[in-house]
């Protein structure tokens, strides 16, 4: 059984990592863009990124000053056992986010929509937001903390089927134009794309996709795989570079999500994942031990659930696909 002192203290680890240090495979990623912008403003606020990321891990520091909505994501293995059950790990999660908030500092950026009640610790009514996923045949819990901006950087829209990859990619460039020109994201930044479900679901995976994929990753269908490739091609071909300013930076990756939809529609939607990436995951077992890493590893082929129904060499009926 995993012991929530165990959860609380690695949640508090994360909870730093993930506001302090940069994932490697963003840094890599972002490292290569720059090394490729020809902006004079575009490549000086690369290098001045660039540095403060160093700057930031050597003091301890929050990377940017705004470290955005913190949220959870919990992928559970089949034979888990938790002390206290799926409510005391929430208790222990919400707890160490207001603790990190204080302690860390981050910037306490959640109040009431209304009221605009603000308890100065990111803790309130649904939040944070706490997604869960499973795993058959494991017994360990991964925990994942995001820090991701809680204003823009997303949009969505309902295509039809008739508007097909053209449609696609014209929704896609009218958003990063939107966020590059408006100021409605912090680019360069991982573009996340959901495609298909209902509304709600499409929202989740494209989220999910910008924030819980590593630079480099491939959907495993090679078609979105490669749809992945041209779109981060052509979000460095529209003219918009770091933060706005002229330039060929504003994609280090696209990562694209689809869904199961209605015979009638095709959900979109587009996310922008901050400039920092900000993103941290642990590992915990039941005899304590707890490994860190900076890969979600959030879609595994379980999570997508292709062949849950019916083996991968057997494919449905048109009866009932």
């Amino acid at each position: 059984m995993i012991q929530l002192d165990v959860i609380r203290e690695t949640a508090l680890k994360l909870m730093e990592k993930a506001a302090i240090e940069i994932p490697d495979d963003y840094l890599t990623g972002l490292k290569n863009i720059a090394d490729k912008e020809d902006g004079d403003l575009s490549s000086f606020v690369l290098e001045a990124m660039l540095e403060n990321y160093e700057v930031a891990k050597e003091d301890r520091r929050a990377m940017c000053a705004d470290t955005g909505v913190p949220r959870w994501y919990v992928k559970m293995g089949n034979e888990v056992a938790v002390e206290g059950g799926p409510v005391a790990l929430e208790e222990a999660l919400r707890q160490s986010t207001a603790s990190s908030t204080i302690d860390l500092p981050l910037r306490p950026n959640r109040v009431h929509p209304l009221w605009r009640t603000d308890y100065n610790n990111n803790v309130g009514i649904n939040a944070p937001e706490i997604e869960y996923s499973f795993e058959p045949d494991s017994d360990w819990l991964d925990l994942t903390t995001v820090h991701k901006g809680g204003l823009f950087g997303t949009d969505y829209r309902m295509l039809f089927p008739g508007d097909g990859i053209n449609g696609i990619k014209r929704f896609y460039i009218d958003s990063l134009v939107a966020f590059g020109r408006r100021g409605l994201a912090c680019q360069p930044a991982i573009i996340g794309i959901g495609l298909g479900g209902s509304k709600d679901i499409t929202m989740l995976l494209g989220k999910q996709a910008a924030c819980l994929r590593t630079v480099g990753d491939r959907n495993p269908d090679p078609k979105i795989a490669e749809l992945e490739e041209q779109f981060k091609k052509i979000g460095n071909s529209i003219g918009i570079g770091a933060m706005g300013f002229v330039g060929n930076s504003m994609v280090v990756d696209c990562h694209i999500e689809v869904g199961y939809c209605h015979t009638g529609g095709l959900p979109m939607s587009v996310h922008a994942f901050c400039l920092s990436s900000r993103r941290a995951t642990a590992r915990l077992f039941a005899d304590g031990r707890v490994s860190f890493r900076t890969n979600p590893n959030w879609f595994t082929p379980f999570m997508r659930r292709e062949t849950v129904e019916w083996p991968p060499e057997k494919k449905p009926s048109k009866k009932y696909a």
